[in-house]
């Protein structure tokens, strides 16, 4: 995708659009329009789209085609994901997506400048880019992924930076649920300001 577009928004790769359910945090069982775009340089090594890191395997399509399908489904609530979907200006994307009545949701590493207006914003901070603090000040909800008992360390240093306001989650790595899960109930139980999120459409075999 070239420089111009990457600026205005007026064409996004992207990955898949999909109609499904909300399957972890705050939102976990409604339903939403899923939009993956393409791009991420993170490079998480448990992350369960990688098939989206390379933008240029992915069509660059305009920003109006996205929204219209998005208003066709007939969803109030559109989910904007990744890949890191920061990469890009999401500014036009949100405000059309508006005028048409739709709440606008976005999951986030925090690592990019935020662009658009979010009715909802998931912070998902990666030791490997971490996040600006000034997205941390306007996150609604944290979402800590824990693979071993050192990511809780992780996690205390950003509950520090969020508002008061943050809804604070510990999510175990899907592969290690077995082994992690047990530290964080325990600490949970002992921790009170966090609650745990569990990736429930893995359960349910949805997408």
């Amino acid at each position: 995708m070239n420089n111009r577009l990457h600026k205005t928004g007026m064409k996004l790769p992207l990955v898949e659009e999909f109609l499904s359910i909300q399957g972890e945090g705050f939102h976990s069982g409604k339903s939403a329009w899923f939009i993956r775009l393409g791009g991420c340089d993170i490079g998480c090594s448990w992350c369960d789209s990688p098939f989206s890191w390379n933008p240029d395997l992915h069509p660059a399509v305009d920003t109006d085609v996205i929204i219209e399908n998005a208003v066709i489904s007939g969803t109030d609530s559109v989910v904007v994901t990744g890949g890191e979907p920061l990469m890009w200006n999401l500014d036009y994307l949100c405000r059309e997506l508006k005028k048409n009545k739709i709440c606008t949701f976005i999951e986030t590493s925090g690592a990019y400048p935020l662009s658009g207006k979010w009715d909802w914003i998931c912070l998902s901070p990666k030791k490997n880019m971490p996040p600006a603090a000034e997205i941390c000040k306007i996150a609604d909800e944290l979402k800590v992924i824990i693979e071993t008992r050192d990511d809780f360390e992780w996690a205390e240093k950003y509950r520090r930076l969020v508002s008061k306001k943050c809804i604070l989650y510990l999510q175990p790595e899907w592969s290690r649920f077995e082994k992690i899960i047990p530290d964080i109930v325990d600490y949970v139980k002992n921790n009170h300001e966090w609650r745990i999120s569990l990736q429930v459409h893995k359960y349910m075999h949805i997408p």
